[in-house]
């Protein structure tokens, strides 16, 4: 008899645990579920990526009504940009921002972003070609699935401006020069096609190298240069817009899976009405940026000339074959891809 109770009591105790892991798996939001998620970008408070995922965080907050809630990580809180990746991939983070210039050895094809005059000049023309582009969209979209990523949006911080300890408005005057980068094949290949010296270096120690002179310059949008202080100790500003930074706002595949129909339609729906913001805020904040610069500096600014563009812009083709040589066929047809869709929407 006491067998028997004792056998009963042990069903009943399985039964009430399979029926809650049963729950747990398949969430029911309209009986309440609420999810507490983390979203990680690779910049300082206040930064483009900053302001850029508090107002995602904020419009998605408010469309699910309260059931969402989202703790924002900015660099070195959880780790650096590379190894925010690596927790993306991994589930130990829902949301974070993956910019190429930091992932080129686990997704190469993404160094097709990192060649110089590939965009067009026209920021306009350029979100039109992160919204439609196939061969983003589609195609490089499908090579960072699988590597678990999946990336919602393409979206650019502005164009990158030069500061050095020298005069670079021409490609011969770079032979040598030390210039820092970050840990990407392909910003190395673009700048050695000038005969620089490339040195990758953390983002939080350019500014003690550049005051050291373990560097002689760096790359970055205006807003960047202006946070980071870096016009405090270099001589030269050069508005070479050679590139765009590229930026991904990207999520957990398995997890984004794992969500009812209703949070995934509002997770893309906000991807879309972030899209206009995120151009927006690059254009205000690097804007200012240049006049706080220009205010707080007796650093010189010097802005191309067309005939100059020209001589960086044939300089740097080597680097595209470069490109092409390292990712290999798949790689090279995106990027013939994107070059056409560029020149159509340029038309």
């Amino acid at each position: 008899m006491k067998k028997s109770i004792l056998l009963v009591s042990v069903l009943l105790v399985m039964t009430l645990f399979v029926g809650c892991g049963q729950q747990s798996a398949t969430p029911t939001p309209d009986a309440g579920e609420t999810y507490n998620w983390r979203f990680a970008h690779e910049e300082n408070n206040g930064s483009i990526q900053d302001v850029y995922v508090k107002e995602f965080v904020r419009i998605l907050e408010e469309k699910s009504g309260g059931k969402i809630n989202i703790d924002i990580y900015p660099v070195g809180q959880i780790g650096d940009a590379t190894q925010q990746c690596e927790l993306l991939q991994n589930g130990g983070l829902e949301f974070a921002m993956v910019s190429p210039g930091n992932t080129g050895t686990i997704v190469p094809e993404n160094q097709l972003f990192s060649l110089h005059f590939l965009f067009s000049e026209d920021m306009e023309k350029n979100k039109e070609i992160f919204k439609t582009s196939k061969a983003l969209n589609e195609d490089l979209t499908a090579i960072y699935a699988d590597k678990n990523i999946k990336v919602l949006s393409y979206w650019t911080e502005g164009t990158m401006e030069w500061t050095t300890s020298k005069p670079v408005s021409r490609p011969e005057l770079w032979n040598g020069l030390k210039m820092r980068t970050m840990p990407s094949p392909m910003i190395v290949a673009s700048y050695e096609a000038y005969g620089a010296n490339p040195t990758p270096m953390p983002y939080m120690e350019v500014y003690s190298g550049l005051q050291l002179n373990m560097i002689e310059g760096q790359e970055n949008p205006l807003s960047a240069i202006e946070e980071m202080k870096f016009y405090e100790v270099q001589k030269y500003l050069t508005l070479g817009s050679s590139s765009l930074y590229v930026t991904t706002t990207a999520v957990n595949p398995k997890f984004f899976d794992s969500l009812p129909a209703d949070i995934q339609k509002m997770i893309l729906e906000t991807v879309e009405e972030t899209r206009d913001f995120s151009f927006q805020a690059q254009a205000d904040l690097n804007g200012g940026a240049l006049d706080k610069i220009k205010a707080a500096s007796d650093i010189e600014i010097v802005t191309l000339t067309q005939e100059e563009r020209e001589l960086f812009k044939e300089a740097s083709k080597s680097a595209y074959d470069v490109y092409k040589n390292m990712v290999g066929a798949k790689g090279a047809d995106i990027l013939d891809k994107l070059m056409a869709e560029i020149a159509e929407i340029e038309k």
